[in-house]
């Protein structure tokens, strides 16, 4: 007679013997159920209701994008000094490029690639005699034109100034602005051969050399009667007033004709304007 058992765990505790015999089922329990195991298994059975009955419980996102800065802004608009808004000089010229910079860094680029390529540190030797050749003297030729430039003075304009300029500037004023607001070789100071002109370097009734004064920036403005004025100031420590109102007719008479000339005291310390105004008028 052939017998099979099979035996199952159920909750509480208690194992079931299934016994296969003749094909009658019986089942013998081997552990007997006891209230506190039925208590147990009822409690069992009531959390697991109390977690299927539990409502859930949905997690929210919130994305947010953020958006780069746009590039096509509205232009700020130009800055106020005094109530009165000046322009920026946006206009590009090679005048205002420093020479010396470019043929000092295109030259020393030269060097240092010929003799990396020379040693085989870098690709190209059969072009490092060629870029030796020209380097070396491009470095010699930037570093003399540095070390004889003369950089340019700030220039300040108002925007009332910047549309009188075109009609009522002199020519003369208009070369005097451009020859200051760029860089210069060779020259030791802005306006050099002017202010020798018209304050007489070691002659009797000049000035000294060393005392000559020294252009530090430049202003376009309008006068109250609707004039258009370019404003030089100078730097003069060992100067006075006086110097420069004893000088007014030189100043009007080189920079002339149909000018008139100012001179008053600066805004700063040891700064004088001398201030050149055209009587041309709309």
């Amino acid at each position: 007679m052939t017998t099979k058992a099979l035996t199952a765990s159920i909750a509480g505790g208690g194992n079931i013997l299934c016994s296969h015999r003749s094909g009658n089922h019986q089942f013998i329990s081997l552990n007997q159920f006891s209230p506190l195991n039925l208590r147990r298994s009822s409690s069992n059975l009531a959390n697991q209701d109390h977690f299927l009955q539990k409502p859930k419980t949905y997690l929210r996102f919130k994305f947010v994008i953020a958006r780069a800065a746009d590039s096509t802004q509205a232009p700020i608009p130009a800055a106020a000094i005094g109530g009165k808004s000046v322009v920026e000089d946006e206009e590009f010229s090679l005048a205002k490029v420093s020479f010396g910079v470019i043929g000092l860094g295109l030259g020393v680029s030269l060097l240092s690639y010929g003799f990396g390529a020379y040693f085989n540190i870098l690709p190209g030797s059969e072009w490092s005699a060629l870029m030796l050749t020209y380097g070396f003297p491009l470095s010699i030729i930037g570093m003399a034109l540095k070390y004889a430039e003369l950089k340019p003075v700030p220039c300040l304009t108002y925007s009332d100034a910047q549309m009188l300029r075109e009609k009522c500037a002199t020519p003369i004023l208009k070369q005097v602005r451009d020859d200051v607001i760029r860089y210069r070789y060779g020259d030791e100071q802005h306006l050099e051969e002017a202010l020798k002109r018209i304050f007489q370097y070691g002659l009797g009734g000049g000035v000294a050399r060393r005392n000559a004064p020294i252009l530090q920036k430049i202003r376009e403005e309008v006068t109250e009667d609707g004039k258009y004025c370019l404003v030089l100031v100078f730097e003069a420590k060992a100067l006075e007033l006086a110097d420069f109102e004893k000088r007014q007719g030189k100043f009007a008479s080189f920079f002339g004709p149909g000018i008139t000339a100012e001179v008053g005291i600066g805004e700063e310390a040891n700064a004088y304007d001398v201030r050149l105004i055209s009587n041309t008028t709309l």
